[in-house]
């Protein structure tokens, strides 16, 4: 099975690298509002059937949070006609792969299988919409497996709650103020009806849509995903609040104290716009140019030049309402969060008082123009990429086209998005340190 496996990755690989430059696709809706999109890649014997659905931890009761990540495993709990534990036996049975994950704004799953096995992906997807069992079994189960996620990844890992405490200070109205992950607390007071109530609105085939990419015959793939997906009922129209955050106007200064740690971490974050924006593309091109690998303005300057930090980098989350853009750093001894943020400073005012480089410039086109190749280098990339721009974007082609967007970034810009959304009154400070009790004892 291994041995099929990595067949099936190399294929991947290969099946997509000759049209990375230009993804061929078709997109149609059924009657219950499916969104269906088709990508032909024959070039090796593998497809990809995958359901992304908009429903993310922002959707969520502040008082249920965690319901979106908790789909994410009890959805391969079994349907009406794949009993219990049954899910990845019948995979793996049938040479495939299968996975899912879930963010702030989308949960996405997805099969690979080679290419005969079409056919059924389509069916499990299908069954998954159609007909899960949500029961208090299944329930039980999930709940104590994200209670150990959440300890092992997030209580108990060092660092481990940085965006946590980045949430709770940055957002105030946003449901992008908790995890997605959420908390042990509100499901373990979740009943099992709270559970079916969420899937019954969130779980609908006109919140989701569906990609199959790969190795398949066109009209034969329709007449199936017509056949298992069409007869499904389309659910009630989803109402979405609308939150708007004020903007950041002064300095929010927070601490938060992790007990796994024992080297402070300076923590400096800002708010930045929806992923949909322009002003989103030009802070991609300030995070890659000020921290992204050891070659940037920040690591070299602070890491390997001055040796003043054991560890320097930047985390940006685009996302559909608002964004983050997290720059971190671990002092080193002698050193303090201060002397960081005082030199992370003064690379960005060089940003917003002199236009950057031509030859940085160029590289940062090139880094840009090989990131675009590598996410469309395989089919697998490209299914998600595709249920992305849909989902998120409203717009399939940008698959194609979002690389002449940054391509048409500016200098200047770059320099007027670095004035328009990096100052000092424009983001949380937090000290994120070790507890003082301990290491007095």
């Amino acid at each position: 099975m291994k041995k099929t496996i990595m067949a099936i990755s190399t294929a991947l690989f290969l099946g997509g690298v000759a049209s990375a430059q230009k993804i061929a696709f078709e997109e149609y809706d059924l009657d219950n509002g499916m969104h269906v999109i088709l990508h032909q890649d024959n070039s090796a014997p593998v497809v990809i059937t995958s359901v992304m659905y908009h429903v993310g931890s922002k959707d969520e009761n502040p008082n249920k949070t965690g319901f979106a990540h908790f789909f994410e495993h009890l959805l391969f709990e079994g349907t009406e006609s794949i009993k219990r534990g049954e899910w990845f036996n019948i995979v793996t049975a049938n040479g495939g792969v299968n996975n899912a994950n879930t963010s702030d704004d989308r949960t996405y799953y997805y099969e690979v299988f080679p290419s005969n096995n079409l056919e059924l992906a389509l069916w499990m997807e299908s069954e998954r919409l159609m007909h899960p069992v949500i029961n208090q079994i299944g329930v039980d189960t999930q709940k104590q497996v994200i209670k150990e996620e959440k300890n092992s990844r997030y209580d108990n890992q060092p660092y481990g709650k940085i965006i946590q405490a980045v949430k709770e200070n940055l957002f105030i109205n946003h449901p992008y103020r908790w995890t997605t992950i959420g908390s042990t607390e509100h499901l373990n007071s979740a009943k099992l009806e709270d559970f079916k109530a969420f899937n019954e609105k969130f779980y609908v085939p006109n919140n989701a849509v569906l990609v199959i990419a790969g190795d398949f015959e066109p009209k034969q793939t329709k007449d199936w995903v017509q056949k298992y997906f069409g007869p499904i009922k389309k659910g009630a129209p989803i109402k979405r609040e609308t939150f708007v955050e004020k903007p950041i106007t002064e300095t929010i200064k927070a601490t938060h104290i992790d007990p796994n740690i024992q080297i402070p971490m300076l923590v400096a974050a800002y708010r930045t716009p929806s992923m949909k924006t322009r002003d989103a593309r030009v802070l991609d091109f300030i995070s890659v140019y000020l921290s992204d690998g050891k070659s940037s303005k920040l690591y070299k300057k602070i890491v390997d030049d001055q040796k003043k930090a054991l560890q320097i980098g930047a985390v940006s989350f685009n996302q559909e309402d608002y964004g983050m853009y997290i720059i971190y750093g671990l002092p080193m001894t002698n050193f303090t969060n201060e002397d960081l943020l005082k030199e992370i400073d003064e690379e960005i005012v060089k940003i917003q008082t002199n236009l950057i480089s031509e030859r940085d410039y160029q590289k940062l086109l090139n880094q840009f123009e090989n990131q675009y190749i590598n996410e469309n280098s395989s089919v697998e990339g490209i299914a998600e990429n595709l249920a992305k721009y849909y989902l998120l974007h409203g717009d399939v082609n940008l698959i194609n086209s979002d690389i002449d967007i940054y391509r048409s970034v500016t200098r200047e810009e770059i320099q007027a998005v670095a004035k328009k959304y990096l100052n000092p009154n424009q983001r949380l400070l937090l000290d994120y340190i070790p507890n003082p009790e301990k290491n007095e004892n």
